[in-house]
């Protein structure tokens, strides 16, 4: 979890040259995939939506977010306060009778580098139910 920024910086600097290498254009704001809930580790993937076809190419792999019936809420705020917003999720998944997936994504409509203010920022969160 320590890693996370800058794996991020990474993973997203890397996906946009790759995509621009092949002439794909981005179509949505960057995400993030996480397979479990963080802890002091988080399997995690990240990217962006692009309009054509990506190939794979080195770290670079393509994948597709599911299509399947989820919570979503909009975080507004530093992202050390997510867990308020998962939290949220939560207890609106078992109020619904549903069960909350073991993977979930976020979409950062902005953030570090758009937006100076945290307190302004705004993170899409989307969890999948069954």
């Amino acid at each position: 979890m320590n890693a996370l920024t800058e794996f991020f910086g990474r993973a997203f600097g890397t996906v946009v040259q790759e995509a621009q290498r092949q002439n794909v254009q981005l179509a949505g704001p960057p995400f993030a995939l996480y397979r479990g809930m963080p802890t002091d580790t988080v399997d995690v993937e990240a990217g962006f939506p692009v309009s054509g076809t990506l190939s794979d190419a080195g770290t670079v792999v393509a994948g597709t977010l599911p299509d399947i019936d989820a919570f979503e809420a909009l975080h507004t705020g530093p992202y050390d306060r997510l867990e308020e917003t998962y939290t949220a999720i939560q207890d609106s998944i078992r109020e619904a009778g549903k069960n909350p997936s073991d993977t979930m994504w976020e979409f950062y409509l902005n953030g570090p580098d758009t937006e100076p203010d945290p307190l302004k920022w705004q993170t899409r969160v989307v969890w999948p139910v069954t």
